[in-house]
């Protein structure tokens, strides 16, 4: 019998990755994506398209409003960022966290887990090339597995509940290098905070900063389009 798992798919690389690890590993993917009142629609769009290219079992969409919230340059009246390079990525927590989303986000992967008698969740979140988020460390994982253990009804009756993060210790040029071995599509992920309305990557955001210095050192291509490549 196939194991069940739920990955975590924004449309982005990294969790485009993470699925096709999955898939490699012989897990039935089960794919849930978050339209939460991000500044664009694009992400999930993208999300779409991996989780049909990659043939998952099955792809739940989950929408929210955390522009009720605000407090990020993602849900709220902030401006993104923009940079000409990695080096110019400042340390600390950036304008783009969006607060509390990875736990949100978890949350419901651990409900979704339990409704399909899952005991594993797949992550995306690196902690090496990655910029400052506090819920993309190796210590938030494990806290949020104890939790998991705690506060569900599969938990308390035995079920070992694993938050599973397969790129938290790679860098970004290992990621791609992976995504490659696996076949993974570049050209229909996206990871850009802030495109432009046809969906061309701004190229100077955090998220495509980072993108293009991890395309750039794994020696790869990057597929996407771009608005401009400043700092190349």
């Amino acid at each position: 019998m196939e194991r069940k798992v739920v990955v975590l798919l924004s449309g982005g690389l990294d969790s485009a990755v993470t699925a096709a690890i999955c898939r490699e590993r012989g897990f039935s993917v089960h794919a849930l994506t978050f339209r939460y009142g991000q500044r664009h629609s694009i992400e999930a769009q993208a999300a779409v398209r991996v989780a049909e290219r990659l043939g998952v079992a099955r792809h739940v969409t989950q929408t929210m409003d955390l522009r009720a919230f605000g407090g990020s340059a993602l849900t709220g009246d902030l401006d993104v960022p923009r940079r000409a390079n990695a080096l110019e990525i400042e340390r600390g927590i950036p304008a783009t966290y969006v607060p509390a989303r990875n736990t949100i986000f978890l949350a419901f992967a651990l409900a979704f887990a339990e409704t399909i008698a899952s005991t594993d969740i797949f992550i995306g979140v690196n902690a090496v090339d990655y910029s400052g988020y506090p819920d993309c460390s190796p210590q938030y994982i494990e806290a949020f597995e104890r939790l998991a253990r705690l506060a569900t009804k599969a938990g308390v009756e035995g079920a070992d509940f694993r938050v599973h993060a397969p790129l938290i210790a790679m860098s970004k040029s290992q990621i791609i290098r992976e995504g490659v071995r696996l076949g993974v599509d570049f050209s229909i992920t996206h990871s850009c905070y802030d495109p432009a309305e046809d969906g061309a990557a701004c190229g100077a955001c955090d998220s495509c900063v980072l993108r293009r210095k991890g395309f750039k050192d794994a020696g790869v291509i990057d597929p996407i389009r771009y608005v401009a490549r400043t700092g190349d």
